[in-house]
């Protein structure tokens, strides 16, 4: 398997583009407006309930700014929201490296654009088995598949992209931001990468943990055979 290494960066990156798709909504108020005070032009991609409390949010001026993840990518929703982000030129846009050529073309190829924040965080797994009466399939359907994509993408690409995952962050991204002429340093993405790993580690635990203490019998109570 070939791997890229990349030897060549922009300690600085504006934020061009965004994706936020957010379980916690909590500083999302402040927070997108301010995104927008910095960057006026930066297009925020969004999904779902996200999308709507952006929209409300952000009134007439929305169509300026905000777009949905369906509209970029040319595929609606599934039903219940099951498959929303899963998409090529999402990934390509998280992923692809400033200076690499081959990535260039296939953005050129696809119509992608260079993701350069994601801001996710994850459906609420801990809060719902915290019920002593949750079942393993209500369990199960509280498992996020899209947002740790998304998260694990962002940072393992933080030479370019933020990774945003905790809402208490956003008072010193936008300070940043506001002081580096709309952009983000190299510090400060590795910092929210760092943190980002380590938010999806304790999720796949929980979940890891939850499933390890339900026996078989706790599974087919769930389903009709």
């Amino acid at each position: 398997m070939s791997i890229n290494i990349v030897e060549r960066i922009d300690d600085p990156v504006k934020v061009s583009n965004a994706l936020v798709s957010v379980s916690d909504k909590s500083g999302l108020d402040a927070f997108i407006p301010e995104l927008i005070a910095v960057n006026p032009g930066i297009r925020i991609l969004s999904t779902g309930g996200t999308y709507a409390h952006i929209q409300k949010l952000l009134g007439d001026s929305a169509s300026k700014n905000l777009i949905q993840v369906s509209e970029y990518t040319g595929q609606p929703e599934t039903q219940g929201g099951l498959v929303k982000t899963l998409d090529f030129k999402i990934y390509l846009g998280l992923l692809t490296e400033t200076y690499n050529p081959s990535h260039d073309a296939d953005m050129q190829r696809t119509g992608a654009v260079a993701i350069d924040m994601v801001v996710v965080n994850l459906y609420p797994f801990e809060k719902t088995v915290a019920d002593p009466e949750v079942t393993v399939e209500q369990a199960r359907g509280n498992i996020d598949i899209g947002g740790p994509c998304m998260i694990r993408a962002a940072a393992k690409n933080f030479h370019r992209v933020a990774s945003v995952v905790d809402p208490s962050d956003y008072r010193e991204i936008i300070a940043e931001m506001k002081a580096a002429r709309g952009t983000t340093s190299l510090d400060l993405r590795f910092r929210l990468a760092r943190k980002a790993f380590a938010h999806t580690a304790r999720y796949d635990q929980a979940i890891a943990g939850f499933l390890a203490s339900r026996p078989i019998n706790a599974v087919k109570s769930c389903y009709r055979f």
